[in-house]
Parts: C-alpha cells; sequence; structure tokens
C-alpha cells in the first residue's frame, strides 16, 4: 500500500491532480447529501393533522395517535385567534416552528422555502432541482475525468520508468527474465498500479469522507435509527476483509499466469518456422491450452470473489434500510418525508461501504502487481560508472587482456587467464571450438559483463576507468544474431544517428548490401517486418554490417558477422574489411577460417584458454589443433564449392 501511494505522489502532475480528486470527491458527496435533502422537499406537503393538533406539553408539540373535536377546536383558535377563520399552510408551519423542536432535514426544508419560496411554487422547486442535478453532474464529471487523467499519468510515468531501469541493468539480468515476463510487467502491471491508486483514494479519502459527513447527518435527523448502523456495520467489515485476503492471492496467481502465458504465445510466434517444419502444431496448441486451462480457472476464482462482494453488502444493507425505514415510521412516527430523507442518508452512508469491496480488490491487484514491477525497479545496476569515470574520447593505442577470469553467475569459469594484446590499426581474430569463448571476450569489451579477475585496458587504463557509454561509442559491433527493428531499411542502418542518405548509401555498398535493397519495393524506405523476417539470414547480416561500419568508430567487433553470407558477399565484406586496415582497429571471430586468413594475429582458445597466438602461417606449423581446424575448414569449403 505505501508503495503505490509512494508511487502516485512522485508523480509530479498527479500530485496536483491528487487535490482536485480530493476537491470533486468531497463536492459529490457534498451534492449527494443535498440531492437526498431536496427529493425530501419535493415530498414535503406541510405538517398532517396528528402533528398540528398534536397536545402540547413543556411548550412543545408531542406526538399522538389520536384527535379529539376539543384539540382541534383549541388548537384552532391557538394558530389563528379565531375560530372561524380559515388555516393557511404558511399559518400551519410557522405555528409547528415555534412550538416543536426540528430536525436538521426540516430545518434545511424551511430554509429553502424562506430563501427560494417553494410553497406552493412548483417553478422554483423545479430549478432547484435542476440546479442541484448540474451541480452533482460537474462534481462527477470533475471526480471521474481527474482519476482518470491521474492514471493515465501513473502509468506512462511507470512504463517510462521502467523502461529506463531495465536499459540500465546488465545482461545478467536478461538471461533470468524471458521476454513475456518483462513486457507483461510493463503493460498489465502499470495499468493495475494507476488503477490502484485510484481506488486507494477512493477507499482512503472519499470513503471515509462519506462515511463520516453522512453518519452525522444521520444522527442529527435521528439519533434512534443511527443506532442501527452500528449493529450493520460489522456485519458488512467482516465479508471486506474476508474477500480481500483471498483476491490478494489469487491476483498474485494470476499475474504470474499470465507471464507464463505470454511466454508461450511468444516463443510459439518466435518459432513458428521450427513449429510448422516440424508439424507440431499440436505439440504448441496443448502447452498454450494447459496455460489457457489455468488462466480461466483462476479468473473464474477471482470472479467468485469479486462479484460475490456487492450482493452480500447490498443484502445486509438493505435488511439494516428496511428495519429503519419500519421503524422511523411505525414506531418513531416520522413523516414520510423524513422518513425518505433518512434512508436515503443511509443510502449514501452504505453506497461507498459497498464499493469499498470493489475497490479493494483492484487494490489487492495493485498491491501484487507493485511488488511485481518494483522487484525488477529496486533491482541495482551491477555495472555502473565509478567516481569520477572519464570519457572515452577516442582510441589510440592498443587493447590489452591481462590475465583475464570470466564466469556467468557462479557457474564454471569461461575464461581462464587470458592474455593478448590488439594494437591500433591491426585485424585480430579469435578462432576455436564452440564454448571456447570467444563470443565472451567480444561482450568484455564493451562491458555488457565485467570481468571478476584480471584487467581489460584501453590505452594502458582499465576500461572500468571509461565512461560506459562513451566506451561503447568507440566501438562498432556486430553479434552472431543480428536484430532488424520494425523500421525502414535506412533506419535499421543509422539506427537513431542523423547520418545522410549518402552515408547510409555508402555504408550499403561497403557491407555489398545495396544490391538487394536496390530490389526492395522502396529501396531504403522499404519497412522490415518483426526482427527482419522478410529477409534472408545473410541479408540482414549484411544490414548489421551496414549499421556497424556507418558508425565509422575506431574500433570494430565482429562475432561470426559473416556466417550467413554466400561465398561472394563473404569475400566482398573480406575485402571491405581489408580496405580498413590501419584504419579501424578490429577483432573478428570466425569459424569460417578463411575470412580472417589476412588476420595481423590469430588466437587460438580452448576452454576458455588462449593455446596459442600467431599470425595463419606461424600456427599452422605449431599449433596442431589450428593445422587441424583449418583443414577440416579447407576440405568443408572445397567439398561446398563442388556440390555448389
Amino acid at each position: 500500500m505505501k508503495t503505490l501511494l509512494l508511487t502516485a505522489w512522485r508523480n509530479k502532475i498527479y500530485r496536483a491532480l491528487i487535490f482536485v480528486v480530493v476537491f470533486s470527491m468531497i463536492a459529490q458527496t457534498i451534492a449527494s447529501q443535498i440531492e437526498i435533502f431536496t427529493l425530501g422537499v419535493m415530498t414535503k406537503k406541510g405538517p398532517d393533522a396528528f402533528e398540528l393538533f398534536a397536545p402540547l406539553k413543556d411548550g412543545e408539540l408531542k406526538q399522538t395517535q389520536q384527535i379529539t373535536p376539543s384539540d382541534i377546536s383549541e388548537r384552532w383558535e391557538q394558530i389563528t385567534g379565531s375560530t372561524t377563520a380559515p388555516i393557511s399552510r404558511q399559518d400551519a408551519n410557522r405555528f409547528m416552528a415555534e412550538n416543536r423542536s426540528f430536525s436538521i432535514f426540516e430545518k434545511f426544508s424551511n430554509l429553502l422555502d424562506s430563501w427560494l419560496h417553494l410553497t406552493g411554487n412548483p417553478m422554483n422547486l423545479a430549478f432547484l432541482i435542476i440546479l442541484v442535478a448540474i451541480f452533482k453532474a460537474i462534481t462527477l464529471f470533475i471526480h471521474r475525468y481527474s482519476t482518470k487523467l491521474g492514471a493515465i499519468n501513473v502509468s506512462a510515468e511507470l512504463r517510462q520508468r521502467y523502461f529506463e531501469h531495465i536499459q540500465s541493468l546488465p545482461m545478467e539480468f536478461y538471461q533470468r527474465y524471458n521476454i513475456g515476463t518483462l513486457s507483461s510487467r510493463v503493460v498489465a502491471d502499470a495499468a493495475s498500479i494507476a488503477e490502484a491508486i485510484n481506488s486507494c483514494m477512493v477507499n482512503y479519502l472519499q470513503t471515509p469522507f462519506t462515511i463520516v459527513s453522512t453518519l452525522i447527518l444521520c444522527f442529527a435527523t435521528s439519533w434512534h435509527l443511527s443506532l442501527i448502523i452500528f449493529l450493520g456495520f460489522p456485519l458488512i467489515v467482516y465479508p471486506i476483509i474476508f474477500l480481500a485476503q483471498r483476491v490478494r492471492r489469487i491476483s498474485k496467481q494470476i499475474l504470474s499466469n499470465q507471464e507464463r502465458f505470454a511466454s508461450v504465445l511468444l516463443d510459439f510466434l518466435a518459432g513458428i518456422q521450427t513449429v510448422k517444419v516440424f508439424a507440431m502444431e499440436d505439440f504448441s496448441l496443448k502447452k498454450y491450452k494447459d496455460q489457457n486451462a489455468q488462466m480461466v480457472n483462476l479468473e473464474r476464482k477471482s470472479a467468485k470473489y469479486d462479484l460475490s462482494s456487492r450482493p452480500i453488502i447490498h443484502t445486509i444493507g438493505m435488511f439494516f434500510l428496511a428495519t429503519a425505514l419500519l421503524y422511523g415510521l411505525y414506531v418513531l412516527q416520522m413523516s414520510v418525508s423524513e422518513a425518505l430523507v433518512y434512508c436515503g442518508l443511509l443510502y449514501v452512508f452504505y453506497e461507498p461501504i459497498k464499493k469499498f469491496a470493489e475497490e479493494n480488490s483492484h487494490i489487492q491487484r495493485g498491491v501484487a502487481a507493485a511488488e511485481r514491477m518494483f522487484d525488477v525497479l529496486e533491482q541495482k545496476p551491477l555495472i555502473t560508472d565509478c567516481d569520477g569515470a572519464i570519457e572515452a574520447k577516442s582510441f589510440s593505442q592498443k587493447i590489452e587482456f591481462k590475465d583475464v577470469w570470466f564466469r556467468y553467475g557462479t557457474g564454471e569459469w569461461v575464461l581462464r587467464g587470458i592474455n593478448f594484446t590488439i594494437n591500433k590499426g591491426e585485424m585480430v581474430a579469435l578462432v576455436g571450438s564452440t564454448g571456447a569463448g570467444k563470443s565472451t571476450i567480444a561482450q568484455l569489451l564493451p562491458r555488457l559483463y565485467d570481468i571478476q579477475q584480471g584487467e581489460i585496458l584501453l590505452d594502458g587504463k582499465p576500461l572500468t576507468t571509461y565512461q560506459q557509454r562513451s566506451l561503447r561509442e568507440i566501438m562498432g559491433f556486430v553479434p552472431q544474431k543480428p536484430f532488424l527493428f520494425l523500421d525502414t531499411i535506412a533506419a535499421n542502418i543509422s539506427f537513431g544517428r542523423p547520418y545522410s542518405r549518402q552515408e547510409v548509401i555508402e555504408a550499403a555498398r561497403k557491407a555489398h548490401a545495396q544490391d538487394f535493397i536496390e530490389k526492395m519495393p522502396l529501396n531504403y524506405e522499404t519497412m522490415l517486418i518483426d526482427t527482419g523476417s522478410n529477409l534472408s539470414g545473410g541479408q540482414q547480416q549484411r544490414l548489421a554490417i551496414a549499421r556497424a561500419l556507418i558508425k565509422k568508430a575506431p574500433i570494430l567487433i565482429l562475432d561470426e558477422a559473416t556466417s550467413s553470407l554466400d561465398a561472394l558477399s563473404e569475400r566482398h565484406i573480406k575485402e571491405a574489411l581489408k580496405e580498413l586496415h590501419g584504419e579501424i582497429t578490429q577483432l573478428v571471430i570466425a569459424h569460417r577460417l578463411s575470412t580472417i586468413e589476412h588476420a595481423d594475429r590469430i588466437v587460438f582458445l580452448e576452454r576458455g584458454i588462449v593455446i596459442d597466438v600467431g599470425t595463419k602461417e606461424e600456427l599452422l606449423e605449431r599449433c596442431p589443433p589450428f593445422r587441424s581446424m583449418w583443414e577440416a575448414s579447407i576440405i568443408s569449403s572445397t567439398g561446398v564449392f563442388q556440390n555448389a
């Protein structure tokens, strides 16, 4: 609960809206109470005979069940001063005002009558009713609009904070959470939290004000009847508490199941080709149906508790409302208009209590959603800029790996005492079997992960002394699996930077992507669908290479960047990289060894250990594992060529 309220208070706009909401809530409650009194004024016709001719005791009219002719004659003369003059309604009201203690309703109606002259004037009465209706409509609109506006602002602010925060979290975080989990929290949970904040304001601001103010009016109208409220109140509170506990527990289960449900759907959409090729539609459907069935079961339970609260509370409330009505009319001898007003006030009193249970369901869902969302928001970035971190403006000397040890989490060591150097302008290749640690080294340079032991130096300074953002600005990176956004080809190459069209075309030409781009329907303005799936793997890789080249960063990292290219495209990329030799420092990872045959040095790794470092010729001569890999690569490429 505290988390929800703090979330609202952090938003400057919402702080201002809170005052508007509170004011409109109070005004709406007052409007409802005035509306009840106005309805009572409509039904008031003046005192009846039993009230007007009741006996006077101690200077005050007392209730009676019967009157005699002598009572009438005596009272007639008291009112008019004559036994023959007629009694007007004004005469009767004046006499009643002088000889009876009025309830707050009667005082209110007499005050209105003196101001607006309602007696015998239906036009003024109609004007009063319209005025009250307009006042309530305005306050109701302001209340609902301001609360809705607040929900929109809080949801937007939470989504913004969430996205900004997850951008600062390390890659290890994304290995613990799947896409379905993260996307569910940013969309569904933010909306639930915003709705819960509004429900908090209703339950803990409007409801107490309505209950207290209406209770005061009820006691002022009839303290005898008001005691009935205290009998009914405990019977209403218990089911609210009982249902709230169950709703919160089920809400947590629903939110967790929604994550799994979204993950199953996203897995199917991402792997649709694999599903169809293996004809596993039935298997995917079964997983989906199982999650869907669990969701239905939980939602049924939630609906049962949600929808049962109001009928239970309504039944209890109506029982005591009927009791108050009967007791007031037949025991206390209240007039119909007084009884109507009192019952109307009881309705105003019980209505927010009925809604309390419903709003509390929203609060419990919001609390559960807040716990899940803040589970992410409260995670601290493991990789941060140190105090006094400097900006990496350029690269002028060398990159050094000195006794570098690294592992993911608490698993086995992936890199064990790595040592090698990359001088400015050189092309250094990392070669080794799968799992040797090549891609890990590539991800350590831009500090996607931090090492546990040793040092990685850039121009003689540890990477940790540089600002992360500036460090990544001087590096171009082509990952193993290129990712393309739902945008145009040109936008995917420029990637949010203000490059000119000529620079985009030049980068595409160097990446040997211009030939297929010009064949697209709108050339560079062609929209790519989700993850660029309307392109081949080789075309996607060439766009990723163009994205890295256009940056013109002094350091270029290619992690299996040519694995999906045909032989001709690979040759063009190899020539483009050769042209960059001496100008750009390149760290290249490749299984196809023909890509790196012109590398200045090759680092051969096995199980996270550097086995040897040297040129292609030196390794062929003194490193048997590399020689075996090279010979296998030649045989494979020759076989492919002959088969082609």
